[in-house]
């Protein structure tokens, strides 16, 4: 029983570890239900057209997720045997989800621990009573792009050569596994 309640411990410290992290650049695990699926995924439409969509967790900044759907069409582009890229549409969606911790332990003469590294009192002096309220976005990036060959042209602010952003933002992918 002592070595259950153990190997518990250690998978739920492994598992919380896990969402302590920022979503690494990876495809969409197949086996994740669509409201869990973080990473990249593409649905090839024409033969040079792609929708593009980089989902992140709570922990992956807005630019981060950005940065990871370019670096995809970009590569893509690249494997596909493209030199170029044009992004006919592209959105970032936030999703906010609020948490409320409320503490069983709350008195008028306690003190704790707030935000922003500054101690406050609860009860009378304190304006939430006891309960904490904390909100978290979640960033989904989305584009549909065309691919193309030859030169890209310079007039086109929505065209990206498709090896210089790949070596522009290679320095900013973190892949799972490796640390940040």
């Amino acid at each position: 029983m002592k070595y259950l309640s153990l190997a518990l411990a250690v998978a739920s410290l492994t598992v919380l570890s896990a969402c302590a992290t920022p979503t690494p650049y990876q495809p969409v695990a197949a086996n994740v239900s669509p409201a869990n699926q973080r990473g990249y995924s593409e649905t090839r439409i024409e033969e040079n057209r792609y929708r593009l969509s980089f989902a992140g967790n709570d922990m992956t900044k807005r630019e981060t997720v950005e940065n990871y759907l370019l670096y995809r069409a970009a590569e893509l582009t690249v494997e596909s045997g493209y030199d170029w890229f044009e992004v006919v549409s592209r959105n970032t969606d936030e999703k906010k989800r609020a948490t409320t911790f409320e503490d069983p332990y709350m008195n008028s003469f306690s003190w704790r621990f707030y935000s922003r590294n500054r101690w406050s009192r609860w009860g009378a002096f304190g304006a939430d009573w006891g309960t904490d309220t904390v909100v978290y976005s979640r960033y989904e990036a989305n584009a549909e792009i065309l691919m193309h060959k030859g030169a890209k042209p310079d007039s086109d602010p929505n065209a990206y050569d498709a090896r210089a952003v790949k070596a522009n933002l290679e320095s900013k992918i973190i892949r799972p596994g490796t640390t940040h």
